[in-house]
């Protein structure tokens, strides 16, 4: 949520900045603006709105040594150009950029205000430029690092004075910041893909950590002024992983990507000899795994809905209770954290704060945490006991597709490796290997269905409610596959088992609500259909996912969206496809903004 850009270096800076802000918009497009330092002037240009509006309001060329930019998912004072990003301080030497949220800046506020300080905006984020400005005596290092020491909540700034030339100071916590290292040029980002193509050089920077950038050079220090030592790591994304590559949008093309995705996931992490997985990531010894007596899933949104698909696997196929919470919810609740118990904290961005401070809670109480993220060098990876990059790539849609799916793989696997070591025989084990490594040509197939399923999303997109129903295992895929629908289409939609439409949902049922079914070819299958009948009877219009050659089904509904054949624990993938690209033509029919759905935002920093 929100994106900083902080640039020193030889390049144009419009160019720089602009650029950088673009490639990071699915952060937040509210509101978008520059800061750029040239001798003894300050250049600030933002603008409320897309990026597009800032990029007609920059001239072609500033001419300046450093700069810095922000991209804005608004949290405090609305859509307006006052409250857009940087932030100056009452001189107006002093701009800052700022992601979080700063929890005492009322108290701040107030206490400046009194001192005579007139804020020009509603943010939370314009009392750290004043409080640089106040306390400034010639070394911004030292003064962020005594201002940052004032604030409570999470942060990440980039900060630039008149009166140091070329120079950006950057500082972290809880909210991500990263430092590109070019050829006498530096970059501050709160995500590699703002400084990809430029370079693949990165230090992330740890909470409580400052660093000072210039052209040729950097320094990171802890808020005491101790220097600190950080290793480089090389940036595996390449840049063309982050252009449209020739889809309409970004959710197409991730959506598009999942076979490839997929199979990345499970790369090098079957063992087919012994039928088993290998996750040595987890960094876990056999006998820890093998006296493992319950696991733990914690996750937010999408992220949350793979761990409930993957409970049920766990308790299906390996015998071990397993219990998913919302990570939200983990952290107050004073959790109780049990002997040989392992906690997954799942997220795509591994950014996530909610699943973030809820890891860092049970790792207080003395658990195991294991991390399951997409992005590598983010925190909670970092900070994690052990656990798994699911490969996916970029993931730049705001509506997650591609990253389910490898999570649902990841957690398949982990599954597979600890039922071979408790009851799971070879044979079976064997059986789940080759189904597991047929899904992404399976998926291929769902998505030749593409043009038919945009049919039917003409077909329905004026529907004002959906319900997604599903059973088993697909119980928590239509969760999935309504929340979709929401994100992108603005459409109501909720997700329930279809067993439970008659304690209380059946009264929502009419021809105004269409009804879709997840009809696999499993044991809950004629159950699934009696649910089916329950809603016809009330004049309710079914849309069925069925299994190619389900002539029953196909009868029975009003339309249906054939699935290939699959083992019955693997439908969970190929019945999530056919619903994203529902939601994604449902949203294009009613001309909704895909990649960029009002309201939300990418890597959610915030609680």
């Amino acid at each position: 949520m929100c994106g900083i850009i902080g640039y020193c270096g030889p390049k144009p800076m419009a160019n720089v900045l602009v650029e950088a802000l673009k490639r990071m918009e699915y952060r937040g497009y509210d509101s978008a603006g520059i800061a750029v330092r040239s001798g003894s002037e300050l250049t600030v240009i933002k603008r409320a709105g897309k990026i597009a509006a800032l990029r007609e309001a920059v001239p072609a060329e500033i001419p300046g040594d450093c700069g810095i930019g922000h991209t804005r998912w608004a949290t405090h004072g609305g859509v307006t150009d006052h409250n857009a990003h940087p932030h100056l301080d009452a001189s107006g030497k002093v701009a800052v950029v700022h992601n979080g949220i700063i929890e005492n800046y009322a108290v701040l506020r107030e206490k400046l205000s009194a001192d005579g300080v007139e804020f020009k905006s509603e943010t939370d984020s314009e009392v750290i430029a004043h409080l640089i400005g106040r306390l400034y005596e010639g070394d911004l290092t030292a003064t962020v690092q005594q201002v940052v020491q004032l604030l409570k909540g999470t942060y990440g700034i980039a900060v630039l004075h008149i009166d140091e030339p070329g120079t950006v100071v950057g500082a972290r916590n809880g909210s991500p910041l990263v430092l590109g290292i070019g050829e006498h040029e530096m970059f501050l980002a709160s995500d590699v893909t703002a400084i990809l193509g430029h370079t693949k050089q990165a230090i992330y920077l740890e909470d409580g950590e400052v660093v000072t950038v210039t052209a040729d050079e950097y320094r990171t220090t802890d808020l005491n002024d101790r220097k600190i030592d950080k290793n480089i790591q090389i940036i595996n994304w390449e840049l063309e992983e982050i252009e449209k590559g020739g889809y309409q949008h970004y959710m197409e093309k991730e959506i598009f990507e999942q076979p490839d995705s997929i199979t990345r996931a499970m790369q090098g992490r079957l063992d087919h000899e012994n039928a088993t997985g290998h996750l040595g990531g987890l960094n876990m010894t056999k006998k820890e795994l093998l006296d493992l007596e319950r696991v733990k899933i914690i996750a937010a949104g999408t992220s949350y809905y793979a761990g409930l698909v993957a409970s049920y696997l766990i308790e299906s196929i390996a015998r071990i209770p397993c219990t998913v919470e919302l990570a939200a919810e983990v952290r107050y609740r004073n959790p109780i954290v049990e002997r040989n118990s392992v906690y997954f904290a799942v997220s795509q961005s591994g950014e996530t704060a909610d699943t973030l401070y809820a890891m860092r809670e049970l790792q207080r109480k003395g658990a195991r945490v294991l991390g399951i993220c997409n992005v590598v060098g983010a925190s909670i990876p970092r900070e994690s006991d052990g656990g798994v990059y699911i490969h996916s790539g970029p993931e730049i849609a705001v509506a997650s597709t591609k990253a389910f799916t490898s999570q649902l793989t990841a957690l398949y696997i982990f599954t597979l490796l600890i039922a071979r070591m408790r009851h799971m025989s070879l044979e079976e084990g064997t059986r789940f290997v080759q189904a597991l490594e047929e899904v992404p040509e399976r998926v291929s197939e769902v998505l030749q269905s593409a043009p038919a399923i945009a049919e039917l999303a003409r077909k329905y997109h004026s529907a004002r409610s959906f319900l997604f129903l599903g059973r088993g295992i697909n119980y928590p895929v239509a969760f999935e596959g309504a929340l979709k629908l929401k994100e992108i289409s603005y459409i109501h939609a909720e997700g329930y088992s279809a067993a439970e439409v008659k304690h209380g949902p059946i009264a929502l049922i009419g021809p105004e609500t269409p009804s879709l079914f997840l009809v696999p070819d499993d044991a809950l299958r004629e159950k699934v259909i009696s649910n089916m009948k329950e809603v016809q009877a009330r004049d309710g219009r079914v849309i069925a996912v069925c299994v190619e050659g389900d002539h029953e089904v196909a009868a029975l509904a009003d339309d249906v969206i054939m699935v290939p054949k699959v083992h019955e624990l693997m439908y969970p993938f190929v019945m999530t496809v056919p619903l994203q690209l529902f939601a994604y033509y449902t949203a294009l029919e009613l001309g909704r903004n895909v990649d960029q759905p009002r309201n939300l935002a990418k890597s959610v920093t915030v609680e």
